[in-house]
């Protein structure tokens, strides 16, 4: 794949010379070549290729015939990972509409202020979360939307809700010309503070965060992907979803996760490719059930958003040891990935989150905004294609978060002479003790490699003689104990005294915002742990 420079939303960018140049177009060429093959299987459902494009050119037609829905209008999801969402952000994409999807984890009041501000004027809701809907609408708090579609048997109490299966009548769909600099989706990310920020993501990233799996993973038609994460987030919708529809694979889709049958599924569908959190690879491989079964198809196992453990990268290469483990670091500015570990590396570098993708670019800055040499640490800044052009209706936000064409990512992080990218910590996480920075990121994992401890977090809380001071949050795996002291032995074997944990909390599970994020606010208020210290 030959890249070259182009500039684009006024920023020059390294870009794939030869690229699809919208969504809807990526999957008619798979459709070309791989018609008959699988594209989604989902509960005794499959689909091929060929089958998949006639019901996304159906639902275009529909949505674009009797709901006037056009180029730039905004289309909201409140659905589980199905089927249905997957055809409908196809739909859309053909259209230039706008797909929103929401995180369906919320509460009513953060998805009324998404719709309200994404100003949605069709919702598609199943009916798991129809209650969520009722409620807005109870409250006549989302009047920008006008058509209300219900996937599922449910009978809601409201008569204008249209069944989702009216979509999929045979239609045909106009040709709507597109921009591959078009809005694709709006995703909302899951800040701990203030109100959520509207990531306005194109074609343009989407197909090129796609090409970067492609290029860096070595997938191809052969590859089998389950995706368990939610589709409302980049990991499950571009690092899995459209990154199979590029190469030609195949996407076994899970409503959500549950650790038998994801095994299960694992195995009987032969699947090749998993990403996933590394929470949810820890479950498995602790499942009574695991062991019974061979893993010799699974080929890629990704990994990111949370630290690995080196004991838990040993066990996923002696459980997978055809499989071939791959850091990534991305968020939801960046479409998915801003960095892949490549299949071969030296063992210095196993901490680390792995290379730009291939067409990105990453600094390093102080707090002045100045270039850091190689291994100093400071403020990731990205860019590429795969960045989004923006947020939202955000003057404010759009001001501050991009410097001379650079993403600010809010990460603090070092890259080596060899290009290798390191996270160290979130900028508002760093620990000051007495002037003394501790990364709580270093901390942490130290404390996950303890064979003892399933998950933690570290934070600092105020201290009135060192100004903070470093508290510890830990989950002991099922059936384990631990005490402070063990802890701290542990981490003082390994860490200068002033890092180690003056407070060790155990709790059975870390508080996490709707988006899976571990909520550190939280974390420095003692009262809201409630377990035992």
């Amino acid at each position: 794949m030959k890249i070259i420079k182009e500039t684009h939303f006024n920023r020059e960018v390294k870009v794939f010379q030869n690229r699809t140049k919208h969504l809807f177009a990526m999957l008619e060429e798979s459709a070309a070549k791989f018609g008959n093959k699988e594209a989604l299987v989902m509960n005794g459902v499959r689909l091929t290729y060929q089958e998949m494009k006639a019901k996304v050119e159906k639902i275009a037609g529909n949505l674009q015939k009797s709901m006037c829905v056009k180029k730039g209008d905004r289309v909201a999801l409140l659905l589980g990972n199905s089927i249905e969402f997957c055809l409908l952000v196809f739909a859309c994409a053909k259209l230039g509409a706008i797909v929103v999807p929401l995180n369906t984890r919320l509460k009513e009041k953060e998805l009324t202020y998404m719709l309200k501000q994404s100003g949605s004027r069709l919702l598609f809701v199943d009916d798991e979360f129809l209650h969520k809907v009722e409620a807005m609408r109870d409250e006549e708090s989302i009047p920008t939307v006008q058509y209300f579609f219900l996937i599922g048997d449910q009978t809601p109490k409201r008569k204008d809700y249209l069944p989702y299966e009216i979509v999929e009548q045979a239609s045909s769909v106009q040709h709507v010309p597109m921009s591959e600099e078009e809005p694709l989706f709006i995703m909302y990310t899951s800040g701990t503070t203030g109100l959520p920020k509207g990531a306005v993501g194109s074609h343009l990233g989407a197909i090129h965060s796609s090409m970067n799996y492609e290029m860096v993973l070595h997938t191809n038609q052969e590859a089998k992907t389950l995706i368990a994460v939610p589709l409302f987030h980049v990991t499950g919708l571009i690092g899995q979803l459209f990154h199979m529809v590029r190469v030609g694979g195949t996407s076994v889709i899970m409503k959500r996760y549950q650790t038998e049958e994801f095994i299960e599924l694992t195995v009987e569908e032969q699947v090749s490719f998993l990403f996933n959190v590394p929470t949810i690879y820890i479950m498995m491989m602790a499942h009574p059930n695991f062991s019974l079964y061979n893993y010799a198809n699974v080929r890629v196992i990704a990994y990111g958003g949370a630290p690995m453990s080196s004991e838990t990268i040993c066990k996923l290469k002696q459980c997978f040891p055809n499989a071939s483990l791959h850091n990534a670091y991305g968020a939801t500015e960046t479409s998915s990935p801003a960095t892949i570990m490549p299949k071969s590396y030296h063992e210095s570098k196993m901490d680390s989150v792995g290379l730009p993708v291939p067409v990105g670019d990453m600094i390093v800055v102080n707090e002045e905004d100045e270039l850091c040499l190689p291994g100093e640490v400071g403020e990731l800044f990205i860019k590429g294609p795969m960045v989004v052009e923006g947020y939202w209706d955000n003057q404010e936000a759009n001001r501050t978060s991009f410097l001379n064409g650079y993403w600010r990512s809010g990460d603090l992080a070092r890259i080596d002479s060899d290009g290798f990218v390191y996270i160290v910590d979130r900028k508002k996480d760093l620990i000051n003790r007495g002037g003394e920075k501790i990364f709580s990121i270093e901390v942490e994992n130290v404390l996950y490699n303890h064979p003892k401890v399933l998950e933690a977090a570290v934070v600092g809380i105020p201290d009135a003689l060192f100004g903070e001071v470093v508290k510890a949050v830990v989950v002991p795996k099922n059936g384990e104990t631990l005490d402070q002291d063990e802890v701290r032995e542990f981490v003082a074997a390994r860490l200068a005294n002033y890092k180690v944990p003056k407070l060790i909390e155990f709790a059975s599970e870390l508080p996490r915002n709707p988006g899976g994020k571990i909520l550190k606010n939280v974390l420095r208020n003692p009262q809201t742990i409630g377990n035992e210290s």
